[in-house]
C-alpha cells in the first residue's frame, strides 16, 4: 500500500470515529432528554386524572370546570387506569393495555412512584390519597412526535456521517497528495541520477525539516559515491598502468634477446633485467595483497597488546635493512611516567607494516644524505608519531589523492614506488580506529602524523 494510500484511509478512520462518537452523544443525550421531559409531561397527566376523577366531589364548580377543561387536553395515545388499594379499577380511558399486575401495584404502593417504559410506550404510576381512600393513578402516552424527530435526527446524522466521509476521503486524498510531494519530487531528482553524473546532489537541502534533513543525508552519501567511484576509476587507471609497465619492460626485453642468437652475458643481462621486473610485479602484488587484507572486517583481525616505541624501533630496524642509507632522528616528547600509556591494542605485523611505509617514504623522497625527525609523543588519549622529512613535497592539488591506491605525485614520478605505501597505511590505521594526517609544501617536505588510541585510556587528574 502506498503512503499516500494508508495517509488517506488513517486520516479518514481518525476522523470517522471523532464524528460517531460525537453523533452518539448527540443522539444519546437527546434522547435522554426527550424521555425525561415526557416522563414529566406523563407525570402532570397523573396528576390532573387524579383531580378529575377523585376529586370531583371535593371541589367546587369552577375548579371542577377548569380541570376537566386540563383533562381533556389529552396526550396523543393517552391511555389512563385507576385503581384502589385492593386493586379494583375504578376508572379506565383510553384504548390499550397497560398490563398492570399486582406485583406492579404494589411496587408503585411502596414506592409512591414508579416511571417506566413498555415498547413506544411511557408510563408512570403514582398513588393519590383521596376521602376514600388510597388509589394507584396509571398514566401513559407514545411520545410520537418527538419520537419522529428523534428519528429524522438519526437519518440527519447518518447521511452527515456518509457526506463528511466522502468529503474528508477527497480532501485526504489532496493532503496526502500535497504533502507528500516534496518525498515525489525526491524520488524524481534520485531517479535522474546514476553512475555518470554522481555530481547531481538534490535541490531541497536548505531547510530545516525532516525532508530536507533527508535530503542532506542523501547528498551526502553521494558525496560519499562519487569520492568512492573517483577512487575506483584512479585506482583502476594507475593500477592498470603500474601492472603494464614491468610486463611492458619484460616482454620487450624477452622479444628483443629471442630475435638472434647472443652473447651469454647478454642473455645473463636480459635475465638480470627481467628478474628486477618480476621482483617489482611480486612487490606490486604483495602491496595488492596487504591492501586487500587490511580491508577486511576489523573483528577478524587479532590484536594484541603492544607497546608503541617498542614498534617504532622495530619499524627502524626494517627500514634501515631496506634502505641502509636512511639516517633516522628519533625523538621524545611528554614521554610519561607511567609507561601503559604508551600501549596500543592492534595487530603488530600490520601496525609494522603502516610504520615502516611511512618511515620508507620518508627516506625515499628525500635527498641522499638528509635526515628524517621522527618525533614520538602522547597526548591525553592517543600516542602520537610525527615524521618530517626535508624532501620534494606534495603539491596542494595532489595532497587530497595521496591515499588513492597506485597514486602518485606529478614531481615524484621519476622514482621507484607504487604509491601503495599511504594508502595501505591508513588503511591498517582506520582498523585500529587510528588516523594519518598529511601536511606537505613542495620543495620543503613533508610532515606525516600517526594518531592511535592507547589501550588503556587516560583521564586527566583536575587539581
Amino acid at each position: 500500500m502506498k503512503i499516500r494510500t494508508r495517509l488517506t484511509l488513517q486520516f479518514a478512520v481518525i476522523f470517522a470515529i471523532i464524528l460517531i462518537l460525537f453523533s452518539l452523544v448527540i443522539y444519546f443525550f437527546n434522547s435522554l432528554y426527550r424521555k425525561d421531559d415526557f416522563f414529566k409531561r406523563i407525570e402532570k397527566r397523573a396528576h390532573i386524572i387524579s383531580h378529575y376523577v377523585l376529586d370531583d366531589d371535593e371541589i367546587g364548580e369552577q375548579e371542577a370546570h377548569e380541570t376537566m377543561i386540563s383533562y381533556y387536553h389529552a396526550l396523543p395515545f393517552e391511555v389512563v387506569r385507576v385503581y384502589r388499594s385492593t386493586g379494583e379499577l375504578v376508572f379506565a380511558d383510553g384504548d390499550g393495555d397497560l398490563h398492570v399486575s399486582q406485583n406492579l401495584l404494589e411496587k408503585v404502593r411502596q414506592r409512591k412512584k414508579v416511571a417506566f417504559e413498555q415498547g413506544d410506550r411511557q408510563v408512570v404510576g403514582m398513588t393519590f390519597t383521596d376521602n376514600e381512600g388510597d388509589f394507584v393513578v396509571f398514566s401513559s402516552s407514545v411520545d410520537a412526535y418527538s419520537l419522529r424527530k428523534l428519528q429524522y435526527l438519526r437519518l440527519i446524522l447518518i447521511g452527515g456521517f456518509l457526506g463528511s466521509m466522502v468529503v474528508v476521503v477527497v480532501a485526504g486524498w489532496a493532503f496526502a497528495k500535497e504533502a507528500l510531494r516534496p518525498i515525489t519530487n525526491v524520488v524524481n531528482e534520485v531517479q535522474k541520477i546514476n553512475a555518470t553524473d554522481l555530481d547531481k546532489r538534490l535541490s531541497n537541502a536548505e531547510g530545516n525539516d525532516e525532508l530536507s534533513f533527508l535530503a542532506q543525508t542523501f547528498n551526502q552519501l553521494l558525496d560519499r559515491l562519487e569520492h568512492a567511484f573517483e577512487m575506483q576509476r584512479t585506482f583502476v587507471s594507475n593500477a592498470s598502468h603500474e601492472l603494464r609497465t614491468p610486463l611492458t619492460a619484460m616482454t620487450g626485453e624477452l622479444e628483443v634477446a629471442l630475435m638472434k642468437d647472443r652473447e651469454p652475458q647478454e642473455y645473463r643481462r636480459v635475465l638480470k633485467s627481467t628478474l628486477e621486473e618480476a621482483r617489482l610485479l611480486t612487490e606490486l602484488s604483495n602491496g595488492l595483497l596487504q591492501i586487500a587484507q587490511a580491508s577486511v572486517d576489523p573483528s577478524k583481525i587479532q590484536k594484541t597488546y603492544l607497546r608503541f616505541d617498542e614498534l617504532l624501533w622495530q619499524a627502524k630496524d626494517q627500514a634501515l635493512k631496506r634502505q641502509p642509507e636512511a639516517r633516522f632522528d628519533i625523538s621524545f616528547a611528554n614521554f610519561p611516567d607511567d609507561e601503559d600509556r604508551l600501549v596500543v591494542k592492534g595487530n603488530e605485523a600490520l601496525l609494522l607494516v603502516a610504520i615502516v611505509n611511512v618511515l620508507e617514504n620518508a627516506v625515499k623522497f628525500s635527498s641522499a644524505g638528509q635526515h628524517v625527525s621522527v618525533l614520538l609523543a602522547v597526548d591525553e588519549r592517543n600516542v602520537v608519531l610525527q615524521v618530517q622529512d626535508s624532501g620534494l613535497g606534495i603539491a596542494e592539488e595532489d595532497l587530497k589523492h595521496v591515499f588513492v591506491p597506485f597514486f602518485r605525485a606529478g614531481n615524484v614520478r621519476s622514482i621507484t614506488g607504487h604509491g601503495i605505501g599511504l594508502p595501505l597505511a591508513e588503511r591498517i590505521l582506520k582498523l585500529h580506529r587510528g588516523t594519518i594526517n598529511l601536511h606537505s609544501k613542495l620543495n620543503r617536505g613533508t610532515e606525516v602524523t600517526i594518531a592511535l588510541p592507547q589501550a588503556y585510556g587516560f583521564i586527566p587528574t583536575r587539581l
